[in-house]
């Protein structure tokens, strides 16, 4: 805690003031009065204890001073915190304490790791990757360490530096991780290394730790998810033991979660640490109305008004010395070539190396002519297409040569210069699949490429296709491949010469680039273009005839092939090309060749410099004396300072000269940008900036003084090339010319350019002919400038300096941050140690309409878990507090995968389009939404509720009527009379038995499709009779008492119900238990049988053995069952009297389900429901004797139970039994049973017509052969208590549609616990509507209807017709008042078949009344209704129903009880689902819950477990992107973990109890930061 106990001793301060500092805190937290305000205030308090403390001012915030060595013991014990230049009030500790309170409880906070599945950790297992051999290793650009940034700046010149670096190196508390080993909370860290041999050497070492060893806080904490209030929270990552263990630092003692309930499970203590991480004083809410517009804003980054702004003057263009005009230069490149190649045929041109360093061949001037001769001769006259030369002048041609081979690629360059056609080098192809292969393809199709020139060994290596032929490969135009070796070109006759030797205007060869989206475009460079390149690198450079040059770079493009191809035959120097490959195995290999062939120039990349240090210990003999310029190619990148001041330092001992070291930057578009010049080729010395991170994030250069942490070191790439004029340009908008001190793009005016993007006019005119103009709009040249891409200014002595590259730029919120930058502070993190050579890669994905920072690395195949969470914490915490800036997503994958650029690099467009397809198979992933995404809407703020009769009032007055509906009246139908009889159901059996005693009600199939049992009226009277007797004789039952049905569905259930009619019991259904799933279903149907208060169980035989097995003894107590009757063989008895209830209000039957939320509900039904139920139903679906319904649902509760129980009895249909369990081994069972019954109606759920679709999907052909014919359906209803599944109804309708299911048949039914059947479709009315509704109107609970296909919207169904009898209105939630139309609101219903009332053990009266028995609290107040507990609305539609009434349509939204609260809104579980499920194509399902104030996603991954982690990135971009939420935490399970029940709903509760208690083995848990 030094930053913050710097100002104060361990001495505890007075109550009084510390209460006055937290009204302070307080006050400034609310904004009341300014930072400056507080901190007068704050230093008149604490003016009186400041002789504690000497040396500090403390008017200075007290994050900004740097204590001295003196200050670090005042508080021994705590652990520190570094300098970070964040503000005071973002602490979440000083809100309620002052200071010194805080100081004293300060902990450390933790942050939980991910948990992952053993199976997954055994994937990532070291034998599991290719070890880190170099053969197949792959190197990067980045694969440097910066030893700390700050080894690279003179110590001497920061006076400060000195006793701060003591502080690090004596291992006083602020290295609080230093070794990060301390296995408790309270262990005082080990210090930091201080072993160094010299002072100097353990200042160096000490600073390389500093960012390693530091702990760097996060910026800002995760806000509380459901407010968004922002607010800053610092923590720490813990230190964890194993994968399935207690976290370290954490006693196994029992946790309590945040409503008190006390928990010992592992999830719940991660959840809980997370939820510790996100807890903080909440402000008050504020009292504003919800403007009613529901445009969720999202918010625009305010500009901060303190952020640095440029202050110099306007720059003027920078001219480079002219192009001298004495000096003889050849009149084009390919003079210079016949010249030589005449006069000095013997010169050595270029020698190549093999593997080993050996040279294989120097090609001679002289011999590279005639190649290149014979070759342009070849491809002008011997290469024909139906009898036409293939080629003319000015075709494009491509070369495809190895990095190996850079002799025969100099031979086809040259070639096809004289032949006046235009090479396109490309690498090449070495799989179909190569990352960004498929982008060049397209560059060479549009180049109108047809010939590719190769080698033999290159062409043989190629992939062939079946003809022997070089194969397509993805994207590239067909090619006809030319080898080149000598023995197939043609020697010309004596008497042919290439037309043209002089440089024009035309284009002479193109140079691929691809872009930072992944796209591949060609930069054309001309003639002209070609040869002022050469000239004025000849003049930068020094160049002389006969000079020796290493080359180690890629000579197809860039620097290598500026200096190594063109610039080098000019001149009639010798090159000495390193391949690649030598370099892997051997990364001395080009020192030594500068030293056995003694070069003048060596061109590098700084990683050449880097690999080099690492290997040269023990090579004494080699010397640099040689070299009078190492040019470092990308000299402009944020690293390369490092590589070249340690280089010096090792090497200057051997002949390497400081003056030597030429950094240079070049982009594609502008060629050579700029390069240092020793000082005998009159360049100025060298300079280097300290620049604040922190000011270049706003694109402003400041030189560093304070904040010794989030410094850029850069040093300068040179003055411009001869004959170029360069100035500094806005980013954006137009090109205005920069101030002295801002960052701008750099743009070159020069004749040495690039000219264009072939073929791309558009994009041409932006990068190539920008015309910069003064602040007053002027123009600064008549002449266009080209854009370079690279950002940067111009600093004293004219020299160029370069702080990153466009194509790297990320801007985030309002600041900039360079890719480069944001790499290197995470290699200087741990720099040999976890990462895989260095192998990282840094980009930024849009989200929520901000870039968005993702870092992937490839981690080391011998790192643990848990060394790959501390890598990952550090990195967060290291970026954070030098770039101030969240990390989005942090990704590891293993050694090898990331996608290789040509040299070995990482492809970082494919890296995204990876990260971005959830292709990556990441091994680790750690997201930081909570910290990054600050642009959210507001959170929703409730106002104060408006009155019902308000509410009413202004629905009069915008014209809405009151919504309310009703179904057809019952008083005036035709069978009012039949309907007095039928009030009791066990008399309509017997009547039914005695009128027609032998028409079929029953027929139930098996898996086959044949009839296993029937049951005509008489033969179902009887059985009931003999169940009567039974229960009467061996049960001693009495009227009134419970009996549980516990039946597989079938004959034998329906008889036993109506047996308990018979002799007055009341009958509960009950599932039976699965015999394979004991453990979870018995306790379920032991539950029901106990709150139900049964006093009997009727069963089958083999239930009852079941019941009393041994398997069932190891669930529960066997012994606790009541009385347990089986009726397979019981007597013929008759019942001396049937039962006849007194009134028709006596309860008939009991209908327990469980709810999705996971309740458990019994409802009462009476005799009078009952029959006004089936009534309703009869009258919508025309039901009569003659009619065949086929039902296959099941028969245990709700609508299921009255259609397979009650229904046929009272309307006499013979209904077709399909037990859904047997389409698990026949799906076709229930469309082949309604085709052959010729069913006109038909019912079922969810999940059998999900399995339908799915299993019969392809087999529609088969069906029809089979003669299913499905035209004879009116209506198929699915029944359900949820919002219609518009896709799955949809995709069933499509799919059948083939079987002749007409196109309006398929709807769906809507029912809930206090009315089993509200809406059922039927056979007569309109067809059901859907409508499309704006998702985000309805999270403030309004609809608004929208067009089809536009953003946001959600396709609601009408879920039927409204049933006779039901009346149904829309009330508002909270004050009960009555909505208007459209509105959505809490559905009430009104109607003779609704339940009486709960029954519950605890009689819960209040509970009961509130569902059944509601009143409006205004308007109509006498009507009793009984609340749904669902969310909906109506709408009157332009359809008439059949009374030929204006038709109201009622929607439903979701359940009232599923509903999640969050940022002041409401969501449906289900359109989040919706979102995640299409967020990629292994989601097999999904579920989300909320924990606290979490959302929590369980994602079932249909793929493989290696696969797994891709899900966690894009689950929480599309929860963002669609629903402006932020995921908590993300689930990955195996399929069918996610519990469904029977009428397919998702037990969402049940996932959350499961995964509270750790019981769903999840394969990977990721708690988003």
């Amino acid at each position: 805690m030094a930053d913050r106990g710097g100002p104060l001793e361990a001495a505890p301060l007075p109550a009084e003031l510390r209460e006055s500092l937290a009204e302070l805190e307080l006050e400034l937290s609310e904004g009341d009065i300014t930072q400056k305000g507080y901190e007068k205030k704050r230093a008149k308090l604490l003016a009186r204890y400041v002789p504690l403390v000497p040396g500090v001012n403390l008017s200075l915030p007290a994050e900004n001073k740097i204590p001295g060595p003196s200050q670090t013991t005042a508080v021994p014990k705590q652990k520190s915190r570094p300098t970070t230049s964040r503000d005071e009030r973002f602490r979440s500790d000083v809100h309620t304490e002052a200071v010194q309170a805080a100081l004293a409880k300060y902990k450390e906070r933790k942050m939980p790791m991910p948990s992952k599945r053993r199976s997954v950790l055994a994937h990532s297992s070291v034998g599991a990757y290719t070890p880190p051999d170099t053969s197949s290793a792959s190197e990067d650009e980045g694969s440097l360490r910066r030893p700390g940034r700050l080894a690279s700046t003179p110590l001497q010149s920061h006076p400060s530096v000195e006793p701060w670096l003591d502080r690090v190196i004596q291992g006083s508390s602020t290295s609080s991780s230093a070794s990060s080993t301390s296995s408790h909370v309270g262990a005082r860290p080990a210090a930091a290394p201080s072993t160094a041999a010299t002072p100097g050497a353990a200042a160096a070492t000490a600073l390389a730790g500093l960012v390693a060893h530091t702990h760097i806080d996060l910026q800002s904490a995760p806000p509380d998810v459901t407010t968004g209030l922002v607010q800053h929270v610092h923590y720490e990552r813990p230190q964890v033991a194993s994968v399935r263990g207690t976290p370290r630092g954490y006693s196994t003692s029992v946790l309590e979660t945040a409503d008190g309930v006390p928990v010992n499970s592992r999830v719940s203590s991660k959840i809980q640490q997370l939820l510790n991480t996100l807890k903080r004083p909440k402000r008050p809410p504020l009292k504003e109305f919800f403007v009613d517009d529901f445009e969720e804003l999202l918010e625009v980054q305010q500009p901060d008004p303190n952020q640095p702004k440029p202050e110099g003057d306007q720059m003027v263009v920078l001219k480079g010395e002219p192009l001298s005009v004495g000096a003889p230069w050849p009149p084009s490149l390919l003079a210079a070539l016949q010249h030589w190649g005449t006069t000095q045929p013997k010169a050595p041109c270029l020698t190549a190396l093999d593997t080993a360093g050996k040279a294989i061949c120097t090609l001679t001037y002289g011999k590279l002519w005639s190649r290149s001769l014979k070759l342009a001769y070849t491809l002008l006259n011997k290469l024909t297409s139906k009898n036409e030369p293939l080629l003319k002048p000015g075709d494009r041609v491509a070369l495809v040569f190895p990095n190996s081979d850079p002799v025969m690629f100099l031979a086809a360059f040259y070639g096809c210069l004289l032949a006046e056609l235009v090479p396109v080098p490309v690498e090449v192809p070495l799989t179909r699949k190569d990352a960004g292969s498929q982008q060049v393809g397209f560059l060479l199709g549009s180049c109108g490429v047809t010939l590719a020139l190769t080698t033999d060994a290159c062409q043989k290596g190629l992939p062939k296709a079946q003809t022997g032929e070089v194969a397509a490969f993805k994207g590239w135009p067909p090619l006809a491949w030319l080898v080149i070796d000598g023995k197939h070109l043609v020697k010309p006759p004596k008497d042919w010469h290439p037309v043209a030797l002089d440089a024009g205007t035309g284009t002479a060869y193109i140079e691929y680039k691809t872009s930072k989206e992944g796209s591949t475009v060609g930069i054309t460079v001309s003639h002209a273009s070609l040869l002022a390149q050469c000239r004025a690198l000849t003049q930068a450079c020094a160049y002389s005839e006969g000079e020796t040059l290493t080359n180690v770079l890629d000579f197809k493009r860039d620097a290598g092939l500026w200096h190594g191809v063109l610039t080098s035959v000019m001149n009639r120097m010798h090159v000495v090309s390193i391949p690649y490959a030598l370099m892997k195995v051997n990364p001395l290999s080009w020192i030594q060749k500068v030293c056995s062939y003694k070069a003048q120039v060596a061109l590098v990349k700084s990683r050449d410099m880097h690999w080099s240090l690492l290997a040269q210990r023990g090579q004494r003999d080699v010397s640099l004396s040689s070299l009078r310029m190492l040019i470092v190619a990308d000299g402009a990148n944020p690293w390369s300072i490092s590589s070249c001041d340690a280089f010096l330092n090792v090497f200057q001992s051997r002949g390497l000269r400081p003056e030597v070291i030429c950094p240079c930057a070049s982009s594609s578009e502008a060629l050579t940008v700029a390069i240092r010049r020793p000082p005998d080729l009159g360049g100025p010395p060298p300079r280097k900036a300290v620049l604040s991170m922190s000011g270049l994030s706003y694109g402003v250069i400041r030189v560093d003084t304070e904040e010794k942490l989030s410094v850029l070191t850069v040093q300068d790439v040179g003055q411009v090339m001869p004959g170029a004029s360069v100035c500094v340009v806005k980013v954006e908008g137009t090109p205005y010319l920069c101030k002295t001190d801002e960052v701008g793009e750099i743009c070159v005016d020069s004749s040495a350019t690039g000219t264009a993007y072939y073929g791309l006019l558009g994009i041409t005119k932006n990068a190539f002919e920008t015309v910069p103009i003064t602040a007053g709009g002027v123009p600064v040249s008549d002449r266009p400038f080209t854009r370079t891409g690279l950002l940067g200014f111009i600093g004293p002595d004219s020299l160029v300096f370069v702080v990153g590259k466009l194509d790297g730029l990320m801007v985030v919120g309002v600041r900039r941050h360079n890719a480069d930058d944001v790499v290197a502070t995470a290699l200087a993190v741990e720099p040999m140690k976890f990462v895989y050579r260095g192998r990282i890669a840094v980009f930024s994905v849009t989200v929520l309409h901000d870039d968005r920072i993702v870092l992937v690395a490839e981690q080391r195949p011998d790192a643990s878990e848990e060394d790959s969470f501390q890598w990952m914490s550090r990195v967060l915490q290291a970026i954070d507090s030098i770039h101030q800036v969240g990390v989005y997503c942090l990704a590891l994958v293993p050694a090898n995968t990331l996608p290789k650029a040509p040299l070995g690099g990482i492809h970082i467009s494919e890296t995204k389009q990876r990260f971005l397809e959830g292709t990556l198979h990441p091994c680790n992933v750690l997201m930081c939404p909570h910290t990054c995404v600050t642009n959210l809407p507001k959170p929703r703020q409730k106002q104060p509720e408006v009155g019902p009769a308000s509410m009413i009032v202004g629905n009069l007055v915008a014209g809405k009527r009151i919504a309310q509906a009703s179904g057809r009246e019952l008083s005036h139908l035709e069978d009012s009379d039949q309907a007095r009889k039928f009030l009791f159901l066990a008399d309509v059996l017997q009547w039914r038995a005695h009128t027609t005693p032998d028409h079929p009600l029953f027929l139930l199939l098996n898996a086959k499709g044949t009839v296993t049992s029937t049951a005509t009226c008489v033969q179902l009277h009887k059985r009931a009779e003999r169940v009567a007797a039974a229960l009467m004789e061996k049960g001693r039952l009495r009227v009134g008492d419970h009996v549980a049905l516990v039946y597989p569905p079938g004959v034998d259930l329906i008889a036993a119900f109506y047996g308990c009619l018979y002799c007055g019991c009341v009958p509960v259904t009950v599932r039976p238990p699965h015999p394979q799933n004991l453990g979870t279903t018995l306790p379920t149907v032991r539950m029901i049988v106990e709150v139900s208060k049964s006093a009997c169980v009727l069963t089958t035989q083999a239930i009852t053995r079941l019941l009393r097995s041994k398997e069932a003894a190891a669930a529960m107590d066997i012994r606790t069952w009541p009385t347990i009757l089986d009726t397979d063989d019981m007597p013929k008895k008759k019942v001396a009297s049937i039962f006849r209830p007194p009134s028709p209000d006596v309860l008939a039957y009991l209908d327990f389900s469980v709810s999705t939320t996971g309740i458990l509900a019994g409802v009462k039904m009476s005799h009078a429901a009952t029959s006004a139920l089936c009534r309703s139903i009869k009258l919508q679906c025309e039901l009569y004797p003659s009619r065949q319904i086929a039902i296959c649902l099941d028969p245990y509760c709700g609508l299921g139970f009255a259609l397979w129980c009650l229904c046929s009895v009272y309307s006499g249909h013979q209904s077709v039994l399909v037990p859904p369990l047997e389409l698990e081994s026949n799906v076709s069972l229930w469309l082949s049973a309604v085709s052959q019954y010729k069913a006109r109606v038909t019912f079922c759920s969810y999940s059998v017509m999900e399995m339908c679709t799915k299993g019969l999907g392809a087999q529609t052909a088969v069906l029809r052969m089979k003669g299913v014919n499905l035209s004879c359906v009116r209506t198929c209803m699915v029944v359900a208590e949820e919002r219609p599944r518009v896709a799955l109804t949809q995709s069933f309708s499509k799919l059948f549609k083939d079987l002749g299911l007409p196109a309006r048949a398929v709807s769906t039914t809507f029912g809930c616990r206090v009315n089993v059947a509200i809406c059922l479709q039927g056979t007569a009315g309109p067809d059901p509507t859907t409508v499309y509704v704006d998702m985000r109107a309805l999270r403030h609970d309004r609809v608004r209807l929208v067009e089809r296909g536009s953003p946001h919207s959600l396709p609601l169904m009408e879920s039927g017709k409204i049933l006779p009898g039901v009346k149904v209105i829309i009330a508002h939630t909270e004050t009960k008042g009555p909505l208007g139309d459209s509105h959505l609101g809490e559905i009430w219903v009104s109607s003779p078949h609704n339940a009486t009332g709960y029954y519950t053990i605890y009689g819960e009266e209040a509970l009961h009344a509130d569902h059944f028995s509601a009143r409006l609290s205004f308007g109509d107040s006498q009507t009793i209704w009984a609340r749904t507990g669902y969310l909906g609305f109506l709408r009157r539609t332009e359809l008439t129903d059949a009374s030929g009434e204006p038709h109201d349509a009622l929607y439903v939204v979701g359940s009232l009880d599923e509903t999640l609260e969050l940022r002041g809104m409401r969501y449906h579980p289900i359109d989040i689902e919706t979102s995640v499920i299409r967020a990629h194509r292994s989601i097999a399902e999904c579920a989300v819950f909320t924990w606290t104030n979490l959302l929590v996603v369980v994602v079932e991954l249909d793929g493989l477990e290696q696969d797994a982690l891709d899900l966690v990135a894009l689950v929480t971009n599309v929860v963002l992107e669609e629903h402006y939420l932020v995921v908590g935490v993300v689930v990955l399970v195996d399929p069918g973990v996610i519990p469904i029940n029977s009428r397919g709903e998702k037990q969402r509760m049940h996932l959350r109890d499961g995964f509270l208690a750790d019981q769903l083995d999840p394969i990977y848990v990721a708690y988003n930061m």
